[in-house]
């Protein structure tokens, strides 16, 4: 049995630039902590071997503290050899980076910075397909299929690209084979790239990102422990937690007569939990501008609650009626302004985010005339 875990994505140094205040700190904080959560994984797992299938770096020049407190926090947990492939954030391209990797890395730590194989343990051969640049322009996984191993040994394949082409200017060459596996033999190919966990086929996997940075793939941090009973056995794979951090995406779908307030409240995960969530509220259907109104304050109240909050109302369409207008004034300057966002806002002639700013302008009118009100 050889058992390893699988992770890649660490993104280390990340700067999160679209966040303020100190999150992106706490943020990037997060990235690097996740070396100690694998290497406890490894050892609490009975695994003896961790590898990062690329983009252990965000950028081809990381800051020097990035790079070595990455490396000092793999050699505390000297117990674990970490294999390192080059991404394409983190490409060969990156000569400076990786000759500084080779001069300063611990006796753990392995480059697997050539196409050559790699002995993990006995009869168990790593087969590693590094990132020459960020676009290399072909499938650099091609060499496994011909590439000798002693008969019997557990080949085990590590990659770092797509195995779809996901632009719309045609067929790329750079995309990894998706039977790769099957072609070369592969006991297991571990990939890259994709920051969602997802399974090819029995025998290919991405592992996901150990800490999220985004709201695109709604699934939790985390890595794969794998364990291969034999060269033509199934590896068996379990997801191990690694995140600190909670990204969320929230539907909330609202029908005329609903309280937003309410139905939000619902979805919000408990308090004690909120610092470590990043959320957004997805609001669609239909409401009222009382609704949306309350809607926005109850989002702005529990956001201090939360490392992020965000309400998203692009697909939330809203109602106004002639007595909602007179909440606000029944003549005059501001009746006459709410008349004209009202019209703005149903004008089918202009942009829909143009026709959204109309609306956000009203609610937030409304929003003023209530509070005067009160």
């Amino acid at each position: 049995m050889f058992r390893f875990l699988h992770s890649s994505d660490l993104h280390l140094g990340k700067r999160f630039g679209n966040f303020s205040g100190d999150l992106p700190s706490r943020l990037r904080e997060a990235r690097h902590a996740t070396i100690a959560r694998l290497g406890q994984q490894a050892r609490e797992n009975g695994a003896d071997t961790i590898l990062i299938a690329g983009d252990t770096f965000d950028t081809e020049t990381p800051a020097p503290d990035v790079r070595r407190q990455a490396l000092a926090e793999m050699a505390h947990h000297s117990a674990v050899r970490w294999v390192l492939l080059p991404g394409n954030h983190d490409s060969l391209q990156a000569s400076q980076l990786w000759d500084l990797l080779a001069a300063e890395a611990p006796a753990n730590v392995t480059l697997a910075t050539e196409p050559r194989p790699i002995t993990l343990a006995p009869e168990v051969v790593l087969l590693p397909a590094p990132c020459t640049t960020r676009r290399p322009g072909r499938d650099l996984t091609d060499w496994m299929t011909d590439e000798a191993t002693p008969e019997g040994a557990i080949r085990i394949g590590l990659a770092h690209g797509p195995i779809r082409d996901f632009s719309e200017e045609g067929a790329a060459t750079d995309v990894i084979a998706p039977d790769r596996a099957r072609r070369a033999g592969l006991a297991y190919l571990a990939l890259g790239d994709w920051h969602g966990a997802l399974e090819v086929d029995p025998h290919t996997r991405y592992c996901g990102s150990p800490e999220p940075d985004r709201f695109k793939h709604d699934q939790p941090g985390q890595a794969l422990l794998i364990e291969i009973a034999g060269a033509s056995a199934l590896p068996a794979a379990t997801p191990l937690p690694t995140a600190s951090f909670a990204w969320l995406s929230l539907p909330l779908h609202l029908l005329d007569g609903d309280d937003p307030v309410a139905r939000l409240q619902t979805l919000l995960p408990p308090a004690r939990e909120r610092r470590q969530t990043l959320a957004r509220i997805l609001a669609t259907g239909r409401s009222r501008i009382s609704g949306r109104t309350a809607l926005d304050a109850a989002t702005r109240h529990a956001a201090p609650d939360f490392a992020h909050l965000d309400l998203d109302e692009t697909g939330l369409a809203t109602e106004c009626e002639v007595e909602d207008l007179d909440q606000i004034d029944q003549a005059g300057a501001l009746r006459e302004a709410a008349n004209a966002l009202l019209a703005e806002a149903r004008d089918d002639s202009r942009s829909a985010a143009d026709r959204d700013v109309a609306w956000k302008a009203l609610a937030r009118l409304y929003s003023f005339a209530q509070e005067i009100a009160r």
